[in-house]
């Protein structure tokens, strides 16, 4: 197979922006039917390329997705998720912070605080939370595939303070809460005084690979402003998937097929 087919493969689809049949593939890349065909198949079996209803019509698959994604630095994320954020701790009057799932841990990797000088807020500081813990690593926990789930279900869980949640039962009813409700909650979990709430960044079947919070004191944080600031992180973090993905292709070109 040789690698200059497939990448002419890849980008014909990817520009498409829309199912692509086999002869269209054919005809734009130029390659032989027979090779093309073939080339299709292998992508599709291994999901690089998802042909849902089995009618030979092509869109990048969701394997491809994730590596892309998880091949965008830091600084390409932050840049796209920076202006909704910004608006959304202005809105709350809360700290907004960005995190990452990679290589097994979540970890902040941008906070936004907000324009009032006047109004006390709480930065939840940079670098890797646990998996058991934070409102930001539960919120990607409770969509990760089985495996990683039970990594997490298995593994050693520390109890920060006496609302850490450290057995297995109460961490999957928390996990059904979460994908019930569409965010996750901390409340004085990692440190007594403070709570936050988040959201996950889901990007088409892949999962959650960011999610999207914001944290304060408890005595601001109580259940009703919880549910409240859940309910508005779950639209702030469909603008940040939006405005990811768009920065991830705004180097794609025009549409072949235009």
């Amino acid at each position: 197979m040789h690698l200059s087919r497939v990448i002419s493969v890849l980008e014909t689809i990817a520009i498409a922006g829309r199912p692509v049949s086999a002869s269209e593939v054919q005809r734009a890349t130029g390659l032989p039917r027979p090779t093309c065909y073939r080339l299709l198949q292998t992508l599709a079996e291994h999901r690089l390329l998802d042909d849902r209803e089995n009618a030979s019509r092509y869109l990048i698959g969701d394997r491809l997705i994730r590596i892309a994604l998880l091949g965008q630095s830091d600084v390409d994320v932050r840049l796209a998720a920076a202006p909704t954020m910004k608006d959304a701790a202005i809105e709350f009057g809360e700290a907004v912070f960005l995190s990452r799932f990679r290589d097994k841990s979540v970890e902040i990797i941008h906070v936004e605080t907000p324009a009032d000088a006047a109004r006390s807020f709480v930065h939840p500081g940079l670098g890797h939370r646990p998996m058991h813990a934070c409102s930001c690593s539960k919120a990607i926990a409770a969509f990760a595939e089985d495996g990683l789930q039970e990594d997490i279900l298995t593994g050693p869980m520390r109890a920060y303070t006496e609302h850490t949640k450290i057995t297995r039962d109460a961490l999957e009813r928390e996990f059904d809460q979460i994908r019930a409700s569409g965010y996750a909650e901390c409340v004085e979990e990692i440190e007594v005084g403070v709570s936050s709430v988040a959201a996950p960044i889901r990007i088409r079947n892949i999962g959650a690979t960011f999610s999207v919070g914001a944290t304060g004191p408890v005595r601001r944080f109580n259940a009703r402003y919880r549910k409240q600031i859940g309910a508005q992180l779950i639209k702030v973090a469909a603008k940040v998937t939006a405005a990811i993905q768009l920065h991830g292709s705004s180097e794609a070109g025009s549409n072949k097929f235009s």
